[in-house]
């Protein structure tokens, strides 16, 4: 492409006349149109799921953090069009790929729908178009999966079409930092396609910060997350050796944060949730392992992290020994299946395994969860059944042998469950002291 087509381009980026395209209208995908609507861009929102988009054109937002009017806005405003027809990623002048990347069964990176979605841009795709990908992936998807399959369109990449990545950086439920508030890393396959992802980024976030390839913006964004497993899978591991000593991690937390230098809280719980935490890791050290390096002590945090849901399940059962009952037969309640509290989004929430795990030792199993009223169908635990929230009431309560406190959300009433339960297990610290029928998990 000649200077001027890409000067072209540049300048309907700058005069907000880009038609931005976005495949994946999830957490992350959907708060980003809202960005780029609310900016002045026209948008086009991609996605497989047709009910999704029903939802969307008729301004409703399946996302309950999302604020009830911009979505409403958002339609009115003509700006925004949602379709499942992916046929139309042509009429697009930016595309952003916002799509899973799950891990298989063996903890390998599973890039189906990266490698889906970038096979439905190239059969679409058309000189003057730039792509990025968002989705957390390894060093070297962009430049290499990615790129490979764009070029197999006979175009190629930095003369005919241009390709970066900017990580997401969502935070669901997260107040004080949202899409255009949050600094966006971006990098680029080649100096062009940086220099005009970085311009699209420009006209919506705060600041964006540019880094020297697409390789060290996907290393950014692993970087950041690896430091949070490797944190949480230390406090995890203090919360064993405390626990066994007869310390409490909760008390000692709290008076290690009043070291007003050299300490970072993190807070134990019963696994790792999210969509980026319990899979960069092994995203990372899969990739390694192509360089001959095997990254032991990031390795070893996954493991820590991994074994959490068996400690919890443990002390579940320990608990109920003590009081003459086995597992087999009795009733838990899980509070909370969120992944964190006071937020609806369940991807990756240790409760789900949980679940499976007391299912498995013939439990009779129920949750309740304020922000999701029917537990969803999990791609990770696909053979649990249909589940719906329990009201927390003093007669469910009554009911049960055990709740376990898995998401702390701020609106459940925990002084009934203290007073109407006859045992609770809690994984978050939500009970501080010494109580005869909590049990610190």
């Amino acid at each position: 492409m000649d200077r001027a087509a890409t000067d072209a381009l540049l300048d309907r980026i700058l005069q907000l006349e880009a038609t931005v395209g976005i495949i994946g209208m999830g957490y992350v995908g959907l708060p980003l149109m809202l960005a780029f609507v609310e900016r002045g861009f026209k948008v086009m929102g991609f996605d497989v799921d047709e009910a999704k988009i029903r939802k969307l054109q008729a301004g409703e937002s399946y996302i309950k953090h999302i604020a009830g009017g911009r979505l409403p806005a958002a339609v009115s405003s003509g700006r925004f069009e949602g379709t499942t027809d992916f046929g139309r990623l042509g009429e697009a002048d930016a595309i952003v790929i916002c799509v899973p990347t799950p891990l298989t069964p063996q903890r390998q990176p599973d890039m189906t729908y990266v490698e889906s979605s970038a096979r439905l841009i190239c059969d679409a795709l058309r000189p003057g178009q730039l792509v990025i990908l968002e989705s957390t992936t390894y060093p070297g998807t962009t430049d290499e999966l990615v790129k490979n399959i764009l070029e197999e369109s006979g175009l190629t990449c930095g003369t005919d079409f241009f390709l970066a990545f900017s990580p997401e950086r969502e935070d669901p439920g997260n107040k004080d930092f949202g899409t255009t508030t949050i600094p966006k890393v971006v990098g680029g396959v080649d100096e062009t396609s940086g220099n005009l992802a970085q311009a699209l980024y420009d006209q919506i976030v705060v600041r964006s910060v540019r880094v020297s390839s697409a390789r060290a913006a996907e290393a950014a964004k692993l970087t950041e997350n690896i430091f949070r497993a490797v944190n949480i899978a230390l406090v995890n591991e203090l919360k064993v050796v405390y626990d066994r000593m007869g310390i409490d991690i909760w008390e000692v937390l709290d008076a290690a944060a009043t070291k007003p230098f050299g300490f970072m809280r993190f807070n134990p719980g019963p696994g790792w949730g999210g969509h980026c935490i319990p899979l960069d890791p092994f995203y990372l050290s899969w990739k390694a392992r192509e360089y001959g390096v095997a990254p032991r002590f990031i390795e070893l945090a996954g493991d820590v992290n991994v074994e959490m849901p068996d400690y919890v399940v443990g002390k579940l059962q320990d608990a109920l020994n003590a009081r003459g009952l086995a597992v087999k037969g009795s009733r838990v309640l899980v509070l909370g299946l969120a992944y964190k509290k006071d937020i609806d989004d369940p991807r990756e929430s240790p409760a789900f395994e949980l679940i499976e795990r007391l299912l498995q030792l013939g439990a009779e199993v129920s949750y309740h969860d304020p922000h999701i009223p029917t537990a969803p169908h999990m791609r990770s635990w696909p053979e649990l059944p249909p589940m719906t929230s329990k009201p927390l009431t003093a007669a469910v309560l009554a009911e049960q042998d055990a709740v376990l406190i898995v998401t702390d959300h701020s609106g459940v009433n925990y002084d009934l469950v203290l007073r109407t339960a006859s045992l609770v297990v809690d994984t978050r610290g939500v009970y501080r002291g010494r109580d005869g029928k909590v049990v610190k998990a």
